[in-house]
């Protein structure tokens, strides 16, 4: 009989090496071209995070089952950036594994990340400020988009640190296991649980930030720019911690053979 094994999943070992390999892949994009994947990326996300805005309009958002539908349509986001291809920089969080290794360098490190933040952040605002125009933020969508930043606003930076990092595991997780599908379908079911899980459970996303608080703001909410500047901040360093060390190192250290010296 004939071997079908390339439709098999792949292993940890073999993703290990994928995600290191595409980890230098995005280091070396042309400036422009990472820029634009970028912004397309936050565009995308925040397209799931107005999904969520419009999925919860009406309804009690704390109980557990609206949240999971929520997350459910949330997850469009990561499904657009994995599929359709673009430059998210919490799912960039795993190019450390390269970094490590030195395979690549850590200005091209820090050059990634710092040029994909301000294009998923223009992306994101940008997109805000689409919907704010179309006029779905003037009713119950928009007391929903203020509530949602009020309530981001209102979190104490461990608070939020803590719930970036543990939000970061989850959506790192799900890049890490669209590895191993070799089929759009498979990719997309490996988004969707680990995605609807950390919305069900109220982390916190810094890109999915970057469009709730422009929504937010749109709406009327009221929320300070300072407090939402501290809610990115905080967020962002979560993402990085739980990304970076919870899954890419862990990861790295358990399939690529000894730490680096």
């Amino acid at each position: 009989m004939k071997d079908d094994s390339s439709h098999d999943a792949y292993g940890p070992a073999k993703i290990a090496l994928l995600v290191e390999d595409v980890g230098i892949a995005k280091a070396r994009l042309p400036l422009f071209q990472m820029f634009v994947l970028a912004i397309l990326a936050g565009a995308f996300i925040g397209f799931g995070a107005a999904a969520y805005s419009a999925v919860m309009s009406g309804i009690d958002p704390a109980f557990g089952p609206h949240k999971l539908l929520g997350g459910v349509v949330f997850s469009l986001g990561l499904v657009l950036v994995v599929v359709g291809g673009a430059e998210l920089f919490t799912g960039n969080a795993l190019m450390v594994m390269a970094a490590v290794d030195r395979r690549i360098t850590a200005p091209e490190l820090l050059r990634s990340w710092t040029v994909v933040y301000l294009g998923n952040l223009a992306g994101a605002a940008g997109l805000a400020l689409a919907f704010g125009f179309s006029g779905l933020l003037d009713g119950p969508m928009g007391e929903v988009a203020a509530r949602i930043s009020q309530a981001k606003a209102a979190l104490q930076p461990v608070e939020a640190f803590f719930r970036g990092a543990l939000c970061n595991a989850l959506v790192c997780l799900a890049i890490w296991l669209t590895f191993a599908a070799r089929t759009v379908s498979g990719k997309i079911l490996a988004i969707l649980w680990p995605i609807s899980a950390f919305v069900l459970l109220g982390l916190e996303h810094s890109v999915a930030n970057m469009y709730f608080f422009p929504q937010g703001w749109l709406a009327a909410s009221g929320v300070p720019v300072g407090d939402a500047v501290r809610n990115l901040v905080w967020v962002t360093l979560g993402n990085i911690a739980g990304g970076a060390g919870g899954v890419a190192l862990a990861y790295r250290f358990a399939y690529l053979g000894k730490p680096a010296r």
